[in-house]
């Protein structure tokens, strides 16, 4: 006991150590019993940055929320009245107010149908995994008082994640714990557990009854740790990829051989994320790691003499994420991302050669606009060969193509480029009225910048346009 009051002492900021003693305090005076559980006991233990709070009240959840935010001074809480629960929007710190309870589920979905408030080990059993089954009373009379009835404490210094009651229950009544198994282990770099292991192989058709939107928060969480590969390949194993996520399942033991690829096409893209992991915190461009060769297991082809070829299979694979982007539930900025990057991301090698235009560059930037940068980590991260003189060749290729870029975005500022003559003088000049023709006249003139016929200047632009005047108004 004497060691968490230690850990309660000095693992904790002042914020979070503020909010805990101040729920005690409404704990003594209501004569409820409080803990402190889940998350923030798990990283108390491992001493992680804490930033969440968990409260478990044996009572009323909802009304302590209500006494704890007035504390707090925070004007209202969340509630969710059938299960006892309430957010307290603090800050940054996110608090979550629970009673203590026991669900009852049913076979199609996993929000659960009945829900009873129970004492403290009623509530623990019912969790997830043995290391978020622990918790520590708050309370004056109590503090430090460590409850761990499924040995979470020991399982955690075995760096095991495993349920606290038999697998086939906890996955069963929640298939998306499944993947929670998944996230927990690729965030903590733990192993799961044979017997959770084998029910997640037996149950991982159960993922089905979960809402895509569930599935898609949970499939960002394991792309956000930093070797997202071990959770992905874990959604793999147990059959679970398959269902969510087609697309990549099916590179599973697809070889391909070529220069640049010695995996199959799974473990070169679970390299590939990895690689960006590393590169990048940005969740979105670890996602355009993982579909950028989405489209090659369906373009590949036998050459002869090349062995395995993918012809086209970045204009493809944009096509393809549009079905992915419905099925997931992904937002339109994150849909056009993906389809962006996947296209783009073999242009910059074929960049490398010296006798590149200046107009092949601008293409090329414009196309990528404000996600060039990630283009170029994407790029980088792409090289997954174990050759040290391959992977210097071909970073300093890519540096080539960086110079490139930044010699040309020097001379003509060409990274947000638009036409310099805009539509209403366009109309002005060519005596037309508002309409789509406006559009490709623009897009003439800033095709004409592009490939170097005329200068990024306003004086240019307009010495074309009256250029071509005739030839437009010939055509209307």
């Amino acid at each position: 006991m004497s060691n968490v009051k230690e850990l309660l002492k000095n693992g904790l900021s002042e914020e979070v150590r503020a909010i805990l003693k101040l729920a005690g305090e409404i704990g003594d005076l209501s004569e409820v019993k409080v803990y402190a559980v889940g998350g923030i006991v798990r990283d108390l233990f491992l001493g992680n940055f804490i930033n969440d709070v968990d409260i478990m009240v044996v009572g009323d959840g909802i009304e302590f929320a209500k006494r704890l935010s007035k504390k707090l001074r925070v004007p209202k809480i969340v509630p969710f009245e059938k299960f006892g629960t309430a957010i307290i929007p603090y800050q940054s710190i996110g608090i979550e107010i629970a009673s203590a309870r026991k669900e009852v589920y049913n076979d199609v979905s996993r929000k659960p149908k009945d829900v009873f408030f129970t004492d403290i080990n009623g509530d623990l059993k019912r969790r997830d995994f043995t290391i978020n089954s622990m918790a520590i009373d708050v309370t004056s009379q109590n503090f430090g008082e460590f409850h761990d009835p499924f040995g979470g404490l020991i399982d955690l210094k075995k760096k095991l994640i495993r349920t606290p009651l038999n697998p086939n229950m906890t996955f069963s009544d929640d298939p998306l714990r499944m993947m929670r198994a998944a996230y927990f282990s690729s965030k903590l770099k733990f192993y799961i557990e044979e017997n959770s292991m084998r029910s997640m192989k037996e149950h991982f058709h159960r993922i089905e009854i979960v809402s895509w939107e569930r599935i898609r928060d949970e499939f960002f969480k394991i792309l956000s740790t930093s070797i997202p590969s071990r959770g992905l390949t874990i959604l793999e194993e147990t059959g679970i990829l398959k269902i969510i996520f087609p697309e990549i399942h099916v590179m599973y033991g697809m070889d391909q051989t070529s220069e640049w690829h010695h995996k199959d096409i799974f473990d070169h893209t679970m390299q590939v994320v990895d690689n960006v992991a590393q590169l990048s915190d940005k969740m979105e461009l670890r996602f355009a790691a993982l579909v950028h060769d989405i489209a090659k297991p369906i373009t590949r082809r036998i050459d002869k003499k090349k062995g395995y070829t993918f012809h086209g299979h970045d204009a493809v694979g944009e096509r393809m994420i549009s079905k992915v982007a419905d099925r997931m539930k992904l937002s339109k900025k994150l849909s056009n991302y993906l389809k962006k990057l996947t296209l783009l991301h073999l242009r910059p090698i074929a960049l490398v050669k010296s006798h590149v235009t200046d107009s092949a560059v601008r293409r090329l930037m414009v196309a990528a606009g404000d996600d060039l940068d990630d283009l170029m980590t994407l790029c980088r991260g792409d090289i997954t060969t174990k050759n040290p003189k391959k992977v210097s060749r071909y970073m300093s290729n890519f540096s080539a193509v960086e110079k490139k870029m930044s010699d040309v975005s020097e001379r003509d500022a060409m990274k947000s480029f638009q036409s310099p003559i805009r539509g209403h003088e366009i109309m002005k000049i060519c005596g037309l009225e508002e309409g789509p023709q406006i559009g490709e006249i623009k897009k003439e003139i800033e095709r004409a910048i592009l490939d170097y016929t005329i200068g990024n200047n306003y004086d240019d632009a307009k010495a074309y346009l009256i250029k071509i005047k005739n030839k437009i108004n010939g055509n209307i």
